[in-house]
């Protein structure tokens, strides 16, 4: 019995990738032996020691004995049955999390799974990291397709081990002519402008001519796809279907990752996801973010437009918890403006600063995150963009205690939820960059094509450096793997929303012109509600 008990300790620490030393081994032991813990739940309580240990920055691949017992001192001062029954505490669970303060996880081949990058992150980067930045993108993709079902052999016999449909490497091509395969890489165009299908073992050119038409989706330059087609003796892949990777949804994910902080603000497990969205139902049912783009403080009606959200706001008592405004915060760049146009853009914040902080209930309670668009003037044009330069910024920072000014993308954590917050002309960024085939969409369909490739690539500018220039060492924080609770992306695009594998998209529109759309977040329920506010105009 106890050779069983050894074995599950063994085999849960593992997991975490913790090897046990004898004495570690004894001390969970004689845990288990002190609680009289049944051998149907010693896994559960040994997964609860392990996943602590985990989340401790001095924890080594080697169990320690001190930092054990120091984890199991903490797991023991817990037990305050007092404290289920506090409310919960919405500002102790909310985090802003700015995309250069996340930590860096790269995939290990050699472990199979996730490395924290232990060198320090770069502006410039190098030729190293731009190389392990797409490589990273690949092998995240790659991994969780090998689970998919369609790809993942199971281990009891079946006849569907017949149908069963293997990955192979541009490598195996060479020399086999004529026989069909399925490739997973980057589309690209090689140095002779041909189309053609990479991997960390080589690239292979492709002919579109034989293919109807391709999965869902808008295939661009730099993202990845499954192509299957026969190799000719050319030495080109003649294709004949291209589809997305299949997304992997967020609990498949933190169910094998839970235990890594992605976000550096402390990770949760599964159980303790689950209990907290029941109590947001149940006690935060009424709490809401909003979300606007395109607030162009130097277009004359649109603090008049702010100035009637806070109004409606106290006139029915529903203050947000949160106001995300995303660029752009001008209708036009004065990147290269005079000293007067930039003077204008400092006037607009101020101005902006002195109407929230004449609603003293709202500058009180809700947290002001500002998140910078294109045309905004941040550190560099480079993704993800620095936040908004504090210059222009400091009489918001004076006037309301709870702002924010973050990166672009950047991140937004609640309880076991997380929000991805984007700006950036996605759409038309997509579109102008598909290859090889157009898609003959429009409106929901493209919409739609639009979102599953986004999330199907687990990225948020499935494209090549040189169409969108990336932070290498920062190509982490535009990774959506896990798979987020919420997206915004932001765009000069139609508003839509919509949820694609678990996870919700939207698009709240421009907070510009007479009418003022924004959209509404609500935690409890995990969907968004599209607003608008009709400003009629004064003769």
């Amino acid at each position: 019995m106890a050779d069983g008990r050894q074995f599950t300790i063994i085999k849960v620490f593992r997991k975490y990738s913790h090897s046990l030393g004898p004495d570690a081994l004894q001390f969970l032991e004689e845990i288990l032996e002190k609680h009289d813990i049944a051998d149907n739940d010693v896994e559960f309580s040994i997964e609860t020691i392990a996943r602590e240990y985990n989340k401790q920055d001095d924890a080594a691949m080697k169990v320690s004995l001190d930092i054990l017992r120091r984890v199991y001192d903490a797991l023991q001062d817990q037990g305050n049955p007092g404290e289920a029954e506090e409310l919960l505490d919405p500002d102790s669970h909310l985090y802003f999390v700015d995309a250069f303060e996340m930590p860096s996880w790269h995939w290990s081949q050699e472990r199979g799974t996730f490395e924290k990058s232990s060198s320090p992150l770069t502006v410039a980067g190098s030729a190293d990291s731009r190389i392990a930045a797409v490589r990273n993108r690949l092998h995240i993709i790659k991994q969780s397709i090998l689970r998919n079902e369609h790809f993942s052999p199971s281990t009891l016999p079946s006849r569907d081990r017949e149908h069963l449909v293997t990955l192979k490497s541009t490598k195996q091509l060479l020399g086999r002519a004529g026989e069909r395969f399925l490739l997973l890489g980057m589309l690209a165009h090689n140095k002779e402008g041909k189309l053609c299908v990479e991997d960390s073992d080589g690239s292979v050119e492709l002919d579109l001519s034989k293919m109807d038409e391709p999965g869902e989706g808008l295939y661009t330059e730099g993202c990845f796809a499954l192509v299957e087609g026969e190799y000719n003796e050319d030495g080109i892949l003649e294709v004949v279907a291209m589809g997305q990777p299949p997304c992997e949804d967020r609990e498949t994910a933190r169910s094998i990752y839970g235990h890594i902080d992605f976000l550096g603000q402390g990770s949760t497990s599964l159980l303790e996801d689950s209990q907290f969205a029941r109590r947001i139902r149940e006690e935060l049912f009424d709490l809401y973010f909003f979300f606007l783009s395109d607030v162009w403080l130097d277009h004359p009606q649109t603090l008049v437009g702010l100035q009637k959200m806070f109004d409606n706001c106290i006139e029915n008592s529903f203050i947000p918890k949160v106001i995300v405004m995303c660029g752009n915060f001008t209708s036009k760049s004065i990147m290269q403006g005079g000293g007067r146009d930039i003077q204008h853009y400092q006037e607009n914040f101020d101005s902006l600063a002195d109407l929230i902080a004449s609603y003293p209930q709202i500058t009180r309670e809700t947290h002001f995150v500002f998140v910078p668009g294109p045309l905004d003037i941040t550190g560099s044009s480079a993704l993800p963009r620095r936040p908004i330069l504090s210059t222009f910024t400091s009489h918001l920072r004076s006037k309301i205690p709870k702002v924010h000014f973050t990166s672009n993308p950047c991140r937004l954590k609640f309880f076991g939820q997380e929000v991805v917050i984007f700006r950036e002309d996605t759409m038309a960024r997509m579109l102008r960059n598909t290859i090889g085939i157009k898609p003959n969409v429009t409106g929901e369909d493209l919409r739609r094509y639009l979102v599953q490739s986004i999330l199907d690539q687990s990225h948020l500018t499935p494209l090549t450096t040189h169409i969108q220039p990336v932070l290498p060492d920062f190509d982490h924080a535009l990774r959506l793997y896990p798979l987020p609770t919420a997206v915004i992306l932001a765009d000069k695009y139609e508003k839509y929303k919509l949820t694609y594998s678990g996870c919700h998209v939207f698009n709240p529109g421009g907070f510009v012109g007479n009418s003022f759309s924004f959209s509404t977040y609500c935690p409890a329920e995990r969907s968004s509600e599209e607003g608008v506010l009709d400003i009629e105009q004064e003769d």
